[in-house]
């Protein structure tokens, strides 16, 4: 078991690459995973949102799983995604996650049927009970609709195999109730979603950030996680200002909801990491909204370069 408590770091959220025929890409998979490992990321988080996990069919998830831990070979932690509206479901994958050796389980809130938070209690506490790997709670109410509340994620934290929380609400005000909450709890790891606070959540006493633009720039997310280890204020700044300027530039397209993925998938693709390729529902950028796309990622890749070599 390669998690350490609390757990902390750059965890990229993994892309799932994907084929014309929605199929899993192992030959862009072997990239991600050797580029992420290559610039000093601590983890790896897969079937997340940026994984499109319910867009896929079961048995790409259990290729992804497989091919995966194959392909760290144990140099970093392994976290899976096992989150399903059916219980069962969600067992299964935890199964086959910890057959194939990864490290730890996330799972978010079930979605579509309306439930409590004592009912989240009972869930998350079943879902522990029943699993052999450590679990991290989930909290994303963009998408889900449901919210983990900071009294609960407490409730939860004195269970011995639920090790931390991911918070994607984007709220620093949510985040900072996590961290109130669970303040007797040192070794419960609360980490940020949403890179564009990722400084200020470490700041408050976040244990790390499970950001998407580490599947691109992994080495600008580290240097930020080790200028604030080091207590380096101006340094941990000059980076996230670049960050905040790759997000506006990369993932803020007013016409589309799913514009963060969409961009994502389009500037890896730009650097042969995918094919840049989204499972439906969701759809790539036409060529034209790609050529508009290429011209911003020329002048982000510049600034993260300019701002690395410093």
């Amino acid at each position: 078991m390669l998690l350490t408590k609390p757990f902390k770091g750059i965890i990229p959220p993994l892309i799932t690459p994907l084929n014309p025929d929605f199929s899993l890409d192992y030959e862009s998979l072997a990239k991600v995973i050797e580029h992420v490992i290559e610039g000093g990321v601590h983890g790896v988080f897969i079937l997340g949102t940026t994984g499109e996990f319910a867009s896929l069919r079961r048995e790409t998830k259990v290729e992804l799983i497989e091919e995966t831990t194959k392909l760290v070979a144990g140099r970093i932690p392994v976290l899976v995604g096992i989150t399903d509206c059916a219980f069962e479901e969600s067992l299964n994958l935890a199964k086959i996650a910890k057959d194939f050796g990864a490290d730890s389980v996330v799972a978010t809130t079930p979605f579509y049927m309306n439930i409590g938070q004592e009912e989240l209690v009972n869930y998350y506490e079943k879902l522990a009970n029943s699993i052999d790997l450590p679990l991290f709670l989930y909290n994303m109410p963009g998408n889900t609709h449901k919210h983990i509340s900071a009294d609960t994620a407490a409730k939860l934290a004195t269970h011995p195999n639920i090790i931390g929380i991911k918070d994607s609400s984007g709220d620093p005000y949510t985040f900072q109730a996590y961290l109130e909450a669970l303040k007797s709890f040192p070794e419960f790891s609360v980490l940020v979603g949403p890179e564009e606070i990722l400084a200020d959540t470490l700041a408050m006493g976040g244990n790390g950030g499970v950001t998407g633009g580490a599947n691109l720039f992994p080495k600008l997310y580290v240097a930020l996680f080790e200028a604030f280890e080091k207590g380096e204020k101006d340094r941990v700044q000059e980076l996230q200002t670049v960050i905040l300027y790759l997000s506006k530039q990369l993932y803020q397209n007013e016409r589309y909801s799913s514009s963060y993925l969409k961009g994502l998938k389009a500037a890896m693709s730009f650097e042969g990491l995918c094919q840049g390729i989204l499972a439906l529902p969701l759809v790539a950028f036409n060529q034209s909204e790609k050529e508009e796309l290429k011209e911003k990622y020329k002048a982000v890749k510049k600034a993260v370069t300019k701002v690395l070599a410093t």
